[in-house]
C-alpha cells in the first residue's frame, strides 16, 4: 500500500491507496503530519512505500523520520514521469501541475487532455495523445480575484464567493460577484473552446477546491475528480516503483 504526502503552507493532504483505489483521505496541518501518518502506520500494517510532494516544507526532522519509516519517493525534476515535458523551463513546472499531468496520463491514456485545476490559482495544462506535455495557462483563482478587487480599491469590500443571480449587478456586491464567478466561468469555457478548435476529441477534467462549485455553472462537458493530484501522485510512485 501507498502513502501519499501531498504537503502545502500550512496544510497537508494524506491518502492511503490499496493499486489504484483510495482508502482514505485527509487534511492536516502541517506541525501534525508525524502524528497522523503514525497513526496511519498502525491502520495499515502494510503501508510501506510513500511519495512526498512539495517536499520544502517539511523540516528535515519530518522527511528524515518518513524515510525511515517507508521506502520513500521525494518527487522533484529528475523524477520518472509519465510523459514526456516538453515545458521550455522544466525546472519551474510545479508538482502539483506534474502530478494532474500524470493522473490524466494514467486515467485517460492516449487522449488530447485539458486539465483544469481550479484552487487559489486556476491552472490549465495540456497534454496530447502522443502523451507530450505541452504547457498551459496560469490565472487568478476565484479567492484572489475577490481578495484583488478589495486590496486594490479603496472603497470595495471583501466578499465570500457567491453566485450571482444575474450577469447584471443591480448593486456593488452583486456587480463583484458577477465580475469574478462570470469572468472565471466564461474565461474557463473560452479556454476549452480554444483547445476544441484545434482538439476536437478533447478530454477535459476539472479539479480543485473550486471545481465542485464551477462544475454546476460551465455548459462544456467535463470531467469533475475531487482526487485527481492525490491519484497522480499515486501513479508517479507506482511506475517509479516498477523501475
Amino acid at each position: 500500500m501507498n502513502l501519499v504526502i501531498d504537503v502545502g503552507n500550512s496544510f497537508v493532504k494524506l491518502a492511503v491507496f490499496k493499486s489504484d483505489e483510495i482508502q482514505y483521505r485527509e487534511v492536516i496541518r502541517l506541525k501534525a503530519v508525524l502524528e497522523a501518518i503514525s497513526v496511519l502506520k498502525a491502520r495499515y500494517s502494510n503501508l510501506n512505500k510513500a511519495i512526498i510532494s512539495s517536499v520544502g516544507q517539511l523540516n528535515q526532522y519530518q522527511i528524515a523520520s518518513i524515510q525511515g519509516e517507508f521506502d520513500t519517493l521525494i518527487l522533484g525534476v529528475d523524477t520518472l514521469l509519465p510523459f514526456h515535458n516538453q515545458y521550455k523551463t522544466p525546472k519551474t513546472l510545479g508538482v502539483d501541475r506534474i502530478a494532474l499531468v500524470s493522473a490524466a496520463i494514467n486515467l485517460y491514456p492516449n487522449n488530447n487532455t485539458l486539465i483544469i485545476d481550479a484552487g487559489t490559482c486556476i491552472t490549465y495544462d495540456f497534454v496530447n495523445s502522443q502523451k507530450q506535455y505541452l504547457g498551459g495557462a496560469i490565472a487568478p483563482g476565484l479567492m484572489m480575484r475577490y481578495k484583488s478587487l478589495n486590496n486594490l480599491t479603496a472603497n470595495l469590500p471583501l466578499l465570500k464567493l457567491s453566485m450571482p443571480q444575474s450577469i447584471t449587478g443591480n448593486s456593488t456586491t452583486e456587480c463583484m460577484h458577477s465580475g469574478v464567478v462570470f469572468g472565471v466561468i466564461n474565461e474557463i469555457e473560452g479556454a476549452i473552446a480554444q483547445y476544441q478548435d484545434k482538439y476536437s476529441d478533447l478530454t477535459v477534467i476539472l479539479t480543485g477546491g473550486d471545481a465542485k462549485f464551477l462544475s454546476k455553472q460551465l455548459k462544456s462537458s467535463i470531467f469533475a475528480h475531487s482526487n485527481f493530484l492525490l491519484e497522480g501522485l499515486n501513479y508517479i510512485l507506482q511506475i517509479n516503483s516498477n523501475e
